[in-house]
């Protein structure tokens, strides 16, 4: 532990360039990945604020959402067998307000049920994010598709699908303005991929996820920026410790030679790469967790604790592999070459 803050202080440039690397690494790794949650929400909340179970939507359906269509008798069989389940549609649409200027929306219904929103006739019930386009409860909003309009009852927060804000409508009100009669989907809570339903597909809360458009590619592409980072800041520890080992054969061979063992070599590497990624980290955190404070009302970004506990165990783990394994030389090494081989 001394020598380890012994040679720290030594060398507070390089040990201060490293730090500076892979403060600038993980705070655009936090950021990245609080991104990549926002979308997310943006993108799915609707979906991704339900219990685990199991959607179901017709085979011919091609895992499209919006193609499926569940027959009316085997809606009702399925929700007289199973009290809890749910059968709701989704469909892209619009409404326009008092001034007529057009909103686009998600219109969502479902039958009776306390996972989603449950409003009379005529009645709507927005995302708040509406309200930034002055819509208040009370108003009248109207459909190109609906013969009568719609009152706002009241406001939800964070419900969105694909990117749009949700418009939860009564069932009847959704039947008249899309000209149908059948139910996209099925939802099942606390179902597992064992209960198979005869000309339904099955899908778990993450496997639907994917057939919402752009969703899958959206996620991947940040996801796999991440972890790229991640990888880099892995190397970098690699390489320094690496070339910081090969300037320091002939001390090692000096501390091998009075009796120092590799592994107390190895514990000093650890503790230096500790200290750094600690005092990058704990800098980085603040500020990733400043910026999820006061981003943008507009701006998709959600960082949770949990989020950063993970990537912040991810780099230490990362980091104690990238200076385990450039030290793996200092084992190979005879106290006499490593001597005749230094710069002492």
């Amino acid at each position: 532990m001394n020598i380890a803050w012994k040679e720290m202080k030594k060398n507070k440039a390089k040990f201060l360039i490293l730090g500076s690397i892979v403060f600038l690494i993980s705070l655009l790794t936090f950021i990245i990945s609080g991104l990549a949650n926002g979308l997310s929400d943006d993108n799915a909340s609707l979906i991704k604020d339900l219990p685990e179970g199991q959607f179901y939507m017709s085979d011919d359906a091609e895992q499209t959402y919006n193609l499926s269509s569940i027959a009316n008798e085997t809606q009702e069989s399925i929700l007289s067998e199973h009290s809890n389940s749910v059968a709701f549609s989704i469909q892209r649409g619009f409404v326009n307000d008092d001034a007529d200027k057009q909103h686009g929306v998600v219109f969502m219904t479902s039958t009776a049920s306390d996972l989603f929103e449950n409003v009379k006739k005529g009645e709507i019930i927005l995302d708040n994010s509406l309200k930034e386009d002055g819509i208040e409860a009370g108003d009248t909003l109207t459909n190109n598709q609906f013969d009568c309009e719609f009152v706002v009852k009241g406001f939800v927060n964070q419900k969105k699908y694909s990117h749009s804000p949700v418009a939860y409508i009564h069932t009847e009100d959704y039947k008249q303005m899309y000209r149908t009669e059948e139910m996209q989907l099925l939802f099942l809570p606390d179902a597992d991929d064992s209960l198979s339903l005869s000309g339904l597909e099955s899908f778990s809360n993450k496997t639907f996820l994917q057939t919402i458009p752009s969703y899958s590619a959206e996620q991947m592409s940040l996801n796999m920026i991440v972890w790229f980072l991640v990888v880099i800041s892995g190397m970098l520890f690699a390489i320094f410790f690496y070339m910081m080992n090969v300037q320091k054969i002939g001390l090692y061979g000096i501390l091998k030679a009075i009796g120092v063992k590799t592994s107390t070599l190895f514990k000093m590497m650890w503790t230096q790469m500790f200290v750094i990624t600690s005092a990058s980290l704990l800098l980085s955190i603040l500020l990733s967790q400043l910026f999820n404070r006061i981003a943008p009302d507009g701006m998709p970004f959600s960082l949770s604790i949990i989020t950063t506990i993970q990537l912040t165990l991810v780099f230490f783990v990362i980091g104690f592999i990238g200076a385990t394994v450039s030290g793996l030389q200092i084992r190979k090494v005879g106290p006499l070459q490593a001597i005749q081989q230094g710069d002492v």
